[in-house]
């Protein structure tokens, strides 16, 4: 990327408009996923993130299974609204799922037990860092992204589909694409009452 760093942040938005007619290849999309995978920080340098990257018809079938369970808990009178929101993300090039390996976690709760009920919570921080990363990655090539969570209702499927190992505990879905739709405007809160700065 040739752009500032803080103005890839500043331009990483929510895109709900998303078709399959990309501009960056496959190669491309991977290559950044796995630096971000490599050396996006983790407590304990645990490294406990596992990313899964579906295109084509795997991104396709995702959002089939995802609309398979939905149809399952959502009344059939006001289904429609589900299925339209779901073929929206199926209408995108590709899907990145995240999970954390939970075996990594307990090892090291085993290891570290004073700080046992902070590793749960600092993975969760380790993979919030991840996804914003390859969501700013993204975003820098063109593409439009959004932030989605289907779990736990798709875990099974999921693990299934894929041959997950039982340990990888899902965390969110992005699914990914060329951008046909513009973000709204965004609203952000007085940053009086978010920030202060001690001098």
């Amino acid at each position: 990327m040739t752009r500032e760093f803080m103005q890839a942040v500043k331009e990483r938005r929510t895109f709900y408009g998303i078709g399959k007619e990309i501009k960056v290849g496959e190669e491309r999309i991977s290559s950044l996923i796995e630096e971000a995978v490599k050396h996006t920080p983790s407590s304990f340098n645990s490294q406990s993130a596992r990313v899964v990257v579906l295109f084509g018809a795997q991104h396709d079938a995702l959002w089939n299974l995802t609309k398979d369970a939905l149809r399952k808990v959502v009344p059939a009178d006001s289904f429609a609204a589900t299925e339209a929101k779901i073929d929206s993300f199926a209408a995108g090039y590709g899907t990145v799922l995240y999970f954390e390996d939970m075996s990594v976690i307990e090892g090291l709760q085993n290891k570290f037990p004073l700080y046992s009920e902070n590793f749960p919570i600092w993975s969760l921080q380790s993979s919030g860092m991840l996804q914003h990363v390859i969501w700013t990655a993204l975003e820098g090539e063109g593409l439009g992204a959004s932030l989605q969570h289907y779990n736990p209702l798709i875990d099974n499927a999921v693990k299934e589909r894929w041959n997950i190992p039982a340990e990888w505990k899902l965390l969110a879905e992005m699914p990914f694409g060329q951008p046909t739709a513009q973000p709204g405007e965004k609203e952000f809160q007085p940053l009086e009452t978010r920030l202060r700065v001690y001098r």
